[in-house]
This record gives structure tokens, sequence and C-alpha cells, in this order.
């Protein structure tokens, strides 16, 4: 097995030594270096990791880097807000067991055939959910979003249940780092 390098990218330093530890501990042949922030990271050739994982934060704030690199990215989630993401979306909820962190982390270096499948599907959203879904990321009301669309409020009420229900995703904040993520929306317009 070759010897993957992954960058933990965290300004939380708890976080970073207690992430790698477990990496260490799943990947003993892994090279893993940790930085406490973005600018640490892309002076030490970024390009050459496996694997980023970043916290939520580093991800707005640099998404152009991370976007075009989502395949290789695993944003750290502190589990607060709802958050529920599919797995394909390289979410990591930090506030889960140790047990379960490990599985969680294993997960990104197995690949599994129908999760790779999955990934490399949009989820379904129609091109109206996609419009649905940047709007509630932009803080629109239901009211408001009907008025902009031209639709009626149960068809963006029905919009806003299929979103969740293929994304797996029922907080705003869920669905805009989602948007975010995807690259529908860019960190500015937020």
């Amino acid at each position: 097995m070759e010897e993957p390098e992954i960058a933990i990218i965290d300004p939380n330093t708890l976080t970073c030594l207690g992430l790698k530890r477990i990496l260490e501990e799943q990947l003993p042949h892994a090279i893993i270096r940790t930085f406490p922030g973005f600018g640490e990271f892309v002076d030490d050739t970024p390009d050459m990791y496996a694997r980023y994982f970043i916290s939520s934060q580093t991800y707005i704030l640099y998404t152009a880097f991370f976007l075009p690199r989502r395949e290789k990215t695993i944003i750290l989630m502190d589990g607060t807000g709802g958050h529920s993401f599919p797995a394909t979306n390289y979410i990591l909820d930090l506030t889960k067991s140790e047990e379960n962190l490990k599985r969680e982390i294993l997960r990104f270096f197995t690949p599994d055939e129908k999760q790779m499948e999955r990934h490399g599907e949009d989820n379904d959203l129609s091109p109206r959910e996609i419009e649905v879904l940047v709007l509630v990321s932009k803080g629109y009301i239901n009211k408001e979003i009907a008025e902009k669309l031209t639709i009626s409020l149960t068809t963006v009420v029905t919009h806003r249940k299929n979103i969740a229900e293929k994304l797996g995703i029922k907080s705003v904040s869920g669905l805009t780092i989602y948007a975010v993520m995807n690259g529908y929306l860019s960190p500015d317009s937020i």
C-alpha cells in the first residue's frame, strides 16, 4: 500500500492533534501534516496531498481552492446545527464516538464502488430545485422565493421538501454549505 500524504487544516490544535492520532492509528504508513491555517498550508505544495481534512470555516473562506479538489476534501464539522449530509459529500461529524470517527475516516481511504457511483451524481436536483436551493441559502423566505421565481408558495414548499429528501439536509445552514461546496453559490454572495 502506498503512503498517502494527508493535510489537516484547522485552527483548533486539539482537533488537529486528535485527528492526526486517529489517522496514524488507522493508516500507519501515511504522512500526515497539520496546519493551523490556509496560508501555512498553501506555502507547503498543497497539491501533493491525497486528502485534505479542513475546517468548515476554511472551506467557506477558500472555496475557490477546494471546490475543484472536492473529491480530495473532507470538511470537519462540529456536529452543531443538525446538519445531515450524505456520505458522498465528504463531511465528517466530529461529535461522533471515537469508534464511529475511525470507521468514518477509514471510509475515505477504502473506496466503495456504490459510493463512487453516487458521488458522480448531482443528487438529481432539477434546475428549479437548484434555483430554490440558492435562494434559501441566501436567506430568502418561502414567500420571497415564490415572488422571485413567480411560482406559488405551495410549489416552493414542495421544492424545499424534495431538496431536503434528495440531499438528506434539513437545516438552512446545511443547505448553504452544500450549495457552496457544489459551486451553486459563492461564499461572497451569502
